[in-house]
């Protein structure tokens, strides 16, 4: 870590390069171990196997149950089989052991399509819920969401499997399935479009989310986008859930890129939380630049990790100013006239995944520098290397990059690739998912890390 941090602090509209001493964050620990994570990954952890000049990906990761299953776009997985290492035919779906060696399992689902999510409700590992763009689960006829038992694979006929569109996100919470994607309509309703509460038993619309989400993001020069909800994180104390997407109005109010909800007894709401900057637009081609964020375990804080490339319209003058192409730390005050703790620029390189713990804020993405807010695809005054992750320190005063030993480079790296599209804290470290575009494969300098990288806690 650099005894100065090169970040910048926000003051009401305004920015200035400030250089102040970073204290402790004073939060509680997301999870009974020594943070932040190693710099370097756990051997034997499955991969991706190589597929020539096919990209494939591990979209996400989510553990139950002492078992990480994974979903995404892939065909071919390489693990261990509980006596070598072998190549398993896995469609999109598979699942393995948390813990070394990381035994891959028999489960074999058989996703035709992408799987974009895979959530449990209640803490039953027993069946699994998955949504993304797909028609068949083994050799049962779906539509983009679907139940699935996760001994012998089969769909769970008695959960309603059937979306008008691709399926991005799915939640449990209070005993609801928060699911969102670009769909219209889903298992027989269309009252709640985009995103809607389905009965965890039925699939059904059970009516808890009535949000009326819609519009899209219109600017000059920009692209064709429309109306989804694609991510979300349910908060340290499952009473809220931040909600990413690309939407101009959601129950009622005024909102863009990202926003809060209120998970009441019997309707979730839109909280007042909100930032001015998030209704400011990046470049032309990146509409929807949010992606993802995470909560500070004790949920005072909320991390944002973004794409953008840069502000519309900039007039290329430095320091970059706005959101894009940053790692950036909010209060979770529900008010409605927030600014930025920080903000770290990558400097126009995108960013897709975000998770903290009490020691760090972890992101993944595409990016070649941290500390870059000088530079717009070139190392500007002050940047840092740190292709493919970086860390930070957490909390209203952080921002500060985690560096190596001889504070030449971020403390972690791993292999740009398209990016991590996801990142999971457990109790044992940090997982990450990504993909194996043009042979990435490394994390932390070591191969053999296709689509998924563990770091371990001390």
């Amino acid at each position: 870590m650099r005894k100065v941090p090169r970040w910048l602090a926000w003051h009401g509209a305004g920015a200035v390069m400030a250089a102040l001493a970073v204290g402790a964050a004073g939060m509680a620990p997301a999870a009974a171990a020594t943070g932040p994570v190693s710099a370097t990954p756990a051997a034997g952890t499955p991969q991706l196997a190589t597929t020539g000049t096919t990209t494939e990906q591990v979209r996400q990761l989510v553990d139950c149950g002492g078992t990480m299953y994974a979903v995404g776009s892939f065909t071919q997985i390489s693990g261990w089989n509980g006596s070598a290492t072998q190549t398993f035919t896995r469609n999109n779906v598979f699942s393995f052991s948390d813990t070394a060696p990381y035994t891959v399992t028999s489960w074999d689902p058989n996703v035709n399509g992408e799987v974009n999510t895979i959530a449990f409700a209640g803490g039953n590992c027993a069946n699994a819920y998955i949504g993304g763009k797909f028609t068949m689960v083994g050799s049962t006829a779906v539509k983009n969401i679907a139940e699935i038992n996760t001994t012998s694979g089969n769909v769970v006929t008695t959960f309603k499997s059937n979306s008008s569109g691709q399926v991005e996100t799915i939640l449990a919470a209070k005993g609801h399935l928060l699911t969102g994607g670009f769909f219209k309509g889903i298992n027989g309703s269309s009252t709640d479009p985009f995103y809607v509460s389905l009965n965890p038993a039925t699939g059904k619309d059970d009516g808890y989310l009535s949000l009326a989400v819609s519009g899209h993001y219109v600017y000059t020069g920009v692209k064709t986008n429309n109306t989804e909800i694609y991510n979300q994180q349910l908060s340290p104390d499952g009473n809220n859930v931040l909600v990413e997407g690309d939407f101009t109005s959601v129950g009622g109010v005024a909102r863009q890129q990202i926003f809060m909800l209120s998970l009441g007894a019997s309707q979730g709401t839109v909280s007042a939380w909100n930032s001015a900057q998030f209704s400011q637009f990046c470049a032309v081609n990146r509409p929807f630049y949010i992606q993802a964020a995470t909560w500070s375990p004790n949920g005072s804080e909320v991390y944002i990790a973004d794409t953008g490339k840069n502000p519309h319209n900039w007039n290329h003058t430095f320091p970059l100013t706005g959101l894009c192409s940053a790692v950036a730390a909010f209060p979770a005050t529900l008010s409605g006239n927030l600014t930025p703790d920080w903000v770290n620029y990558t400097g126009c390189d995108s960013l897709y995944s975000v998770a903290a713990d009490s020691t760090a804020v972890y992101v993944g993405g595409a990016e070649r520098w941290a500390d870059n807010a000088n530079g717009c695809n070139h190392a500007g005054a002050g940047s840092v290397s740190a292709p493919g992750m970086g860390g930070f320190t957490p909390g209203p005063s952080g921002g500060t990059l985690l560096e190596n030993s001889g504070n030449t480079a971020g403390l972690y790296s791993r292999a740009r690739g398209l990016g991590a599209d996801d990142m999971l804290l457990t109790g044992a470290g940090l997982w990450i998912a990504s993909d194996n575009l043009q042979g990435s494969a490394t994390c932390g300098g070591v191969p053999g890390h296709a689509g998924i990288c563990f770091l371990p806690y001390s």
